[in-house]
């Protein structure tokens, strides 16, 4: 069975001299990219690790080193040099530092050269498609990350999905924007890398300024890019995006109509995606530059990607009626090993009667009638409200839709008594906004008890390095409970 690398190889071997990746001080060919990959993988101090650790900041040297750990035969883990010390301590634990070959941060490796992979759901290292290709580390419910597990098989089975939808093919450049530390990054490295195109990396500095950015993507003729649905929001605010882009991919959060109302018009394909890492990368695509949004202003999520199935079940694992909400189930080549290590959330990969192998998502949708799928909200975001559940997803989405609002989070909190209250953290669209106005807009959409007890403006909202709203970091409005006798 084909590895990452195997299908690498035939990308060099068919275009030797065609450029492969580029960062703002280098670019290097296919040929240029295996030969350095050899060379790092040639120094490594420990000949066969089961798992390399990768500290890095984003370079052509980077992507070699994960090239470098994968022809190993290893399963690399990514962290991003900006992580806190301890995280970064923690999903490195049991891996010695060592200065990377080619002098750019750090790698980590075993000392011992026998060390495998501690996992409930497989023994040893595996081989060909079925080892281990990475290890990405997600935010757990213990506080501590969870380690997903994915295989190189899995990781072909991805690109093979994307390449039956978006034909990447010599001639095309990928921007690469996503953390390390996120799928979005393996969707944008190996679907590149696997299908002939070329990897473009800009600095930290060229991401932070979206107008360095669209500088950037015109200047290297970018034409594929995917990210959080905040980039797209922040490039529909310009006159006008770089000509050379075909393809937009929003994905990791929910994506709005008023987000992309200016994109549509500019005559470039734009995707909305789902899919939890656990389930490699995307499980579903929908487009939505030529496609009306629902109710809410949200869209589709779509339909399962090749490899992939998805069905809405119940707390049985049983059908719903079309229509009815159950939770988002995915069976398919997807599926990854599960999370490194026993931990309870293990219990979300588990096998139907029939013999499949299914993810749990934790999240609820339904079929809408044509087939496709709508995402409602996770499972354990309801909450009580003067004795009537709310869930603030809903609230959320109604919020975002309103004229006088550029974006939005709905978060729910607890008083001193623990009962809960919804906090909204609004975006102004204009400064002429009034808070007033939107209650009043609200009013004819929510009934009473769903409307925020509390709204807190913003300028912006606080971002993950994933690039997600960090709910974490947003202000905590305190409120003391009333309770009566």
């Amino acid at each position: 069975m084909e590895t990452i690398y195997d299908v690498f190889k035939q990308q060099v071997t068919a275009q030797t001299d065609a450029v492969a990746v580029m960062d703002e001080k280098k670019c290097l060919t296919y040929g240029e990219l295996d030969a350095m990959a050899t060379v790092i993988a040639d120094g490594f101090p420990v000949k066969q690790p089961a798992k390399v650790g990768i500290v890095m900041s984003h370079s052509v040297e980077m992507i070699a080193t994960i090239l470098a750990a994968l022809k190993s035969g290893a399963a690399y883990v990514p962290a991003e040099p900006s992580f806190p010390k301890e995280r970064i301590k923690y999903m490195m634990s049991g891996l010695t530092p060592f200065p990377s070959p080619k002098g750019e941060g750090r790698i980590y490796l075993p000392m011992d050269e026998a060390a495998g992979l501690t996992t409930p759901l497989s023994t040893g290292r595996g081989v060909g498609g079925e080892a281990l290709a990475y290890i990405l580390y997600t935010s757990g419910t213990t506080g501590k990350p969870k380690g997903v597990m994915v295989t190189n098989k899995n990781v072909l089975h991805y690109v093979r999905a994307f390449q039956h939808e978006f034909h990447p093919q010599p001639g095309d450049r990928m921007l690469q924007h996503s953390v390390c530390s996120f799928d979005i990054f393996v969707e944008e490295v190996f679907t590149t890398l696997l299908s002939g195109a070329t990897l473009c990396i800009p600095s930290e500095e060229t991401k932070a300024d979206i107008h360095r950015l669209m500088d950037y993507i015109e200047c290297n003729h970018v034409t594929m890019l995917s990210s959080f649905p905040y980039l797209l929001l922040e490039m529909n605010k310009l006159p006008r995006i770089p000509r050379s882009l075909r393809l937009l991919i929003s994905g990791g959060d929910v994506i709005r109509a008023k987000y992309i109302d200016s994109l549509r018009t500019q005559g470039v394909m734009i995707y909305n995606t789902y899919g939890p890492s656990e389930t490699t990368v995307c499980a579903s695509y929908f487009r939505v530059d030529n496609a009306q949004p629902l109710a809410d202003g949200t869209f589709s999520i779509g339909k399962a990607v090749l490899g992939t199935s998805i069905e809405i079940l119940d707390d049985h694992l049983q059908p719903v009626e079309d229509g009815e909400t159950g939770e988002i189930c995915i069976f398919g080549d997807g599926i990854s090993l599960g999370y490194q290590g026993d931990v309870p959330e293990n219990q979300n990969f588990t096998t139907m009667p029939d013999g499949r192998r299914v993810y749990r998502s934790g999240d609820l949708g339904y079929v809408l009638p044509d087939g496709n799928l709508a995402f409602l909200h996770r499972k354990d975001k309801q909450v009580m409200i003067m004795g009537k559940r709310v869930e603030s997803d809903e609230v959320e989405n109604v919020l975002c839709d309103q004229q006088e609002v550029e974006t939005a989070v709905v978060c729910p909190q607890t008083d001193t008594d623990g009962l809960s209250y919804l906090v909204a953290y609004v975006v102004p669209r204009s400064k002429r906004f009034s808070l007033n106005t939107l209650k009043r807009s609200l009013a004819n959409h929510l009934t009473s008890f769903m409307i925020p007890e509390f709204f807190v403006t913003m300028a912006s909202l606080p971002m993950t390095p994933n690039g997600k709203v960090d709910r974490r970091a947003l202000p905590i409005v305190r409120k003391e409970g009333r309770l009566y006798a």
